[in-house]
């Protein structure tokens, strides 16, 4: 029966497809003059009470797309021409009519350009154009006082003989109002988009979630009847947004068996099973803080992945409203005082794998008023006053609910009830970390004045100016509070089982001083010059001046370190009395001294080299400076002994840890944990750049470009007196990181872009980006160890150098040095242009017109990653900045589920370090495409609908981002000829990937 209705229905539409064809027709038409055609004629087809309207094109073509069949009469109507009329018929096939315009004669033009008369025929009225209306009593007093002025002092179209139709130009209002505004929403359903992608391979089951936002703006003159006649112009927008995140987090948990210390049926990454140091029979004892901390584990739900045995959806929730106002008044002539105010209140909760819920509230507010004078038009003035303010909050999910670790029998940590809750656990096998996040809450604040002033003459047109800003950071937090251990197996030969008898591999602590009141004054002054020195060339010359100064602390609680030359000694020195006790040197109360020498010279031109032609050439070069490097250096300095305690200590004879006392200071390392060069300098960036622009033939465009970046003054963070694995410590101060600005970086980039303009609806581009960074700067280059879970490996550790006394090894790739980017665009607009049927009227054009679609698409090679030897550096106990070395064996032919080969690389000879380069693995090419919809409907003259989709990924391409570069043997390091296993099973494996195809709809009314 369904078969039946289908081929019923299918023969219907077929009927209908040939009913429309022989009932309508196309006809087309051509209007010349001597030969030659007459481009802009308008063409009214009429049948009784029926009128369809066309125009000819640049070639005096006209087309009718589907006219009715039948006897229709033509009328041809053109300024100083005849209007021309035939009667014809119109069939399918009929042929293409002809018409010849007959110019008038000179007396009859004259007769006809009469004021009031726009053209010599009425021109046809289009639907929708309301007629003009009758003259009103403001159009008789306007004539009757132009007959005062002057003759000849009023010579335009509008009062003139040559005046136009009121429907040409603007003269009148058409009853469009001063107030605009607009409302709209964009929505996303779990059910448009696809499921979440999950690394474990294992199907998932698609999560419930919706995503909306809500935008509402208006704005106009303000007006008071009877009290503000001419009042400032207004703009008020409000957004409202209530997101949900899904995704698939995979993780690997320990087995029921292993929570009891059972490892008898425990593998490695290779297969084989694993032999525990002290435990022949494969049963560990498990301490009561392990056991208390392992209760937040799940148990696997996953079978048959050595790589994960556990997975569960993530669903993140934003709340976000935000508020955005703007006001300017123009007083007199002369003056404008124009101003802001904007609002944002965002709250987040996320979940992790423990189904521990935190919470992230932040609260930021700006606002700006600003005037100008004018004194002369070439010379202007603005003053400028902005204020903003940002609080957030971080809640974890044991604050206030359970003080885990005194209940686990942890000591030494901050266990104040707003920093309740688990120390951080992390497991270099790739178990997954134990975590919550840190109690803060945080207040900054900034307030800047700037005035500025402009002048103009001839050709020079100045813009001079100066700028402060004074900036507060106050911090309710400590970086560390609970402590975190790891655990690597050095013990055991297992960091599970090391977790069990409780042994950790390192801890780290830093708590104390939670209260920190930041301040610091940043100032500028600049001048430049857009010199017109020629219709083809223009040149830009400026020259800024920038000082930041060094962050000070309201309480004087900044410790910085005091060391004499070659590290031999240190001791600290606190900005309430900065002066050296080891060298006597007086420093500043910011405890660095400040770098006032950064005059950036700045200088662009833009040159038609050969006039007329469409080629142009840009040129530029400038100097930039980053006053920015001062805040996350002043927050380690506020987060130190004599005010805090601070260590990161590695287990060891002299320094003893376990789970129950792992949080005591060593005598062996130092109190403080960092140090800054108290001659430290700003970095700057020099860059140059030249590119080339000609148009092509076929509504192309061309454009080749260069760019060059030289970093200097990069910073750099290294351990004094550490050691390679294997090696005898010297006896010198040891535990303490120290940054100075000697890093530098080079970047270098070549594209080419082809764009071709719109035409017919069709606008496309294409551009390709060649280039290479490299460096050997902290800041740049700082990648930590990709492991989901880790949580004591964080993403700045590997920007400490390997060996602090060969710096020169540090230089290698940079994190974001994308060799080889492809992107384009592709855009098509419905009804542009004579192919894109732009003469199509009745309901098929008004269904089919004026949709845009366009989609974009980015392709691009790998990031480079860093392998990380999973130990820590001798002396500390930091992890994550040792490499292992390297054996030759080709990187890339890995195991199926795998992209990188672990028999690449083997542990470091003893006293020697790791021959593996920074960033020297590249990591997963990317893939990007997106598409989209819109269109605008017009509902009427005052209101605009616009509806959108956006497709996310719409081609659902899974694409990698990173791979897990964490690498951990059997054996600490090697000696000559002894092999080593590599005991990390997810080493190789993707890490993250993209999101999957998700579909947005936006719909907005404006007005």
């Amino acid at each position: 029966m369904r078969k039946n209705f289908w081929m019923l229905l299918l023969c219907a539409l077929a009927w209908l497809a040939v009913t429309r064809a022989a009932l309508a027709s196309e006809y087309r038409g051509a209007v010349t003059f001597g030969g030659l055609p007459v481009p802009g004629a308008v063409v009214t087809a009429s049948q009784g009470n029926k009128k369809v309207v066309a125009i000819t094109d640049m070639r005096g073509v006209y087309a009718f797309g589907d006219l009715p069949d039948g006897r229709w009469t033509i009328t041809i109507d053109m300024m100083c021409f005849e209007t021309q009329k035939m009667d014809v018929v119109i069939a399918p096939g009929g042929p293409m009519a002809a018409f010849e315009m007959k110019l008038l004669t000179l007396a009859q033009i004259r007769s006809a350009l009469k004021p009031g008369a726009g053209i010599i025929t009425p021109v046809p009225q289009f639907k929708g154009v309301p007629a003009a209306g009758p003259e009103t009593a403001d159009d008789i007093k306007q004539q009757a006082a132009e007959g005062l002025l002057i003759n000849g002092s009023v010579n335009n179209a509008a009062t003139s003989k040559y005046t136009l139709a009121p429907q040409f130009g603007n003269r009148r209002n058409g009853g469009k109002s001063l107030y605009n505004g607009g409302a709209g929403f964009t929505f996303d359903n779990s059910a448009l988009n696809a499921q979440p992608y999950a690394l474990s391979g294992a199907p998932v089951s698609k999560v419930s979630y919706n995503r909306f936002t809500g935008v509402f703006t208006f704005g106009g003159p303000i007006k008071i009847p009877h009290v503000l006649r001419n009042g400032p112009n207004f703009f008020v927008a409000y957004s409202i947004a209530r997101d949900h995140d899904a995704s698939i987090l995979p993780a690997l948990v320990p087995d029921a068996a292993a929570r009891t210390g059972d490892f008898t049926h425990v593998v490695d990454a290779s297969g084989k099973p694993i032999v525990l140091t002290g435990y022949p029979t494969g049963i560990v004892p498990v301490s009561a803080q392990a056991a208390s901390l392992l209760q937040y584990y799940p148990l696997p739900n996953l079978v048959g992945d050595a790589r994960y045995n556990y997975q569960t959806p993530i669903v993140t929730d934003t709340q976000q409203d935000s508020l955005q106002t703007r006001l300017n008044k123009q007083i007199g002539r002369k003056d404008n005082v124009f101003g802001d105010f904007a609002f944002q209140k965002t709250k987040t909760t996320s979940p992790n794998l423990f189904a521990f819920i935190d919470t992230n509230q932040a609260l930021g507010l700006t606002s700006s008023v600003n005037w100008s004078h004018r004194f002369s038009p070439r010379l202007g003035t603005t003053l400028g006053y902005k204020f903003s303010r940002l609080s957030t909050r971080s809640t974890p999910y044991w604050e206030n609910r359970l003080n885990v670790s005194g209940v686990a029998g942890i000591h030494g940590n901050n266990q104040d009830a707003m920093n309740w809750g688990p120390p951080s656990i992390s497991f270099s096998s790739g178990i997954y970390g134990l975590s919550d996040a840190q109690a803060s809450f945080n207040r900054n604040r900034t307030e800047a004045i700037s005035p500025s002033a402009q002048w103009s003459h001839r050709g020079h047109n100045l813009s001079f100016g100066i700028d402060f800003r004074r900036q507060e950071f106050n911090y309710l937090q400590q970086q560390n509070a609970r402590g975190s251990f790891a655990f690597s197996g050095a013990t055991t030969g297992s960091d599970l089982a090391d977790f069990l008898i409780g042994i950790p591999y390192t801890s780290a602590l830093s708590t104390g001083n939670a209260d920190k009141y930041l301040r610091e004054s940043v100032y500028d002054a600049y001048v430049s010059d857009d010199w017109r020195v020629s219709p083809q060339f223009t040149l830009n010359v400026g020259l800024r001046w920038e000082y930041g100064a060094p962050i000070t602390e309201l309480k004087n609680r900044l410790v910085n370190l005091d060391i004499t030359p070659g590290f031999a000694a240190v001791t600290p020195v606190v900005a309430g009395t900065p002066l050296g006790p080891l060298t006597g040197q007086q420093l500043p109360n910011s405890l660095v001294k400040p770098d006032k020498t950064h005059v950036q010279p700045r200088v662009g031109l833009s040159w038609r080299p050969i006039p007329g032609s469409s080629l142009v050439v840009h040129a530029g070069y400038g100097i930039y400076a980053d006053t920015s490097v001062y805040q996350s250096a002043a927050l380690q300095l506020a987060q130190q002994a004599p005010f805090a305690k601070s260590l990161s200590v590695q287990n060891s004879a002299a320094c003893p840890l376990t789970l129950a006392n792992g949080f005591n200071a060593c005598s062996t390392t130092t109190a403080d944990l960092f140090a800054v060069d108290p001659n430290f300098r700003v970095g700057y960036a020099q860059t140059w750049n030249v590119s080339a622009q000609k148009d092509l033939p076929g509504s192309l465009q061309g454009t080749l470009s260069y760019l060059g970046i030289k970093g200097t003054r990069g910073n750099q963070e290294f351990f004094p007196n550490t050691y390679a694995l294997g090696g005898v410590a010297t006896g010198a101060p040891v535990g303490f990181a120290y940054l100075t600005s000697n890093g530098n970086s080079t970047r270098e980039q070549g594209q080419a872009q082809l764009r071709r303009r719109l035409h017919n609806g069709l606008t496309a581009s294409v551009q390709y980006t060649y280039s290479k960074s490299v460096d050997n700067d902290a800041a740049l280059g700082g990648q930590g160890p990709v492991t989901p879970g880790a949580t004591t490996t964080s993403a700045s550790n590997v920007a400490y150098a390997q060996d602090w006394r060969n710096l020169r090894a540090e230089r290698s790739r940079s994190t974001f040095d994308q060799r080889h980017l492809v992107n384009a665009t592709l855009q098509y607009t419905t009804g542009m242009g004579i192919g894109g049927h732009s003469l199509m009227n009745g309901w098929r054009g008004a269904a089919y017109k004026e949709w845009t679609v366009q989609t974009t698409l980015s392709v691009g090679s790998g990031l480079p990653e860093t392998p990380i030897y999973g130990l820590a550096l001798p002396g500390t106990g930091h992890t994550g900045n040792l490499r292992p070395d390297v054996t030759g064996v080709a990187l890339y032919q890995s195991s199926p589920g795998y992209f990188l080969n672990a028999s690449a690389y083997t542990a470091p000879v003893a006293g020697r370090f790791g021959t593996a380069g920074r960033n020297s693995i590249t990591g997963p090419s990317q893939f990007t495409m997106n598409a989209s919809a819109s269109r605008t409907f017009r509902l009427n003259h005052r209101f605009n609908l616009d509806a959108r989709v956006d497709a996310t990924n719409v081609l659902n391409h899974v694409t990698y981002t990173a791979y897990n570069t964490l690498l951990l043997f059997s054996q600490q390091t090697a000696a000559a000829g002894t092999p080593v296993t590599q005991t990390n099973s997810q080493f190789g494996a993707p890490s993250s990937t993209n999101g999957m195809r998700s579909l947005q709809t936006t719909v907005r009314v404006r007005f």
